[in-house]
């Protein structure tokens, strides 16, 4: 049996019907060029929409973090006016037990304001 050796093909020559990427004056340094040149435009296009998106990530942040100061004035506002209109407790005979009863006071007005938030 005999085998048939294909003979070798320089990188200066083409494939048959001249389209080889090696080679002067070859045809697909534009091709690689428009490649090229679409890449960049696409990376382009990218930064813009993801600066863009950063952009509208910045204003959402920082019209959430002024809405966040809003609510905390608000917080202590309401916090101000509970303490005002909760019985303040009787002093106690024992001076060391007179704190826990200021501590109960105020932890008394955080659990009604967190019940009374469920409501509404």
């Amino acid at each position: 049996m005999m085998c048939e050796v294909m003979p070798t093909i320089s990188e200066a020559e083409g494939p048959p019907g001249g389209s080889g990427s090696h080679g002067s004056g070859s045809p697909s340094q534009p091709d690689a060029d428009s490649h090229f040149e679409q890449l960049m435009v696409s990376m382009l296009e990218e930064k813009d929409r993801l600066l863009e998106t950063l952009r509208e990530t910045q204003e959402t942040l920082a019209l959430t973090q002024g809405k966040l100061h809003e609510v905390g004035h608000e917080r202590d506002s309401l916090q101000r006016q509970l303490n005002t209109a909760l019985p303040q407790p009787l002093p106690s005979a024992s001076p060391s037990r007179s704190g826990d009863h200021q501590f109960v006071s105020s932890d008394f007005s955080f659990m009604w304001w967190f019940n009374f938030k469920k409501f509404f």
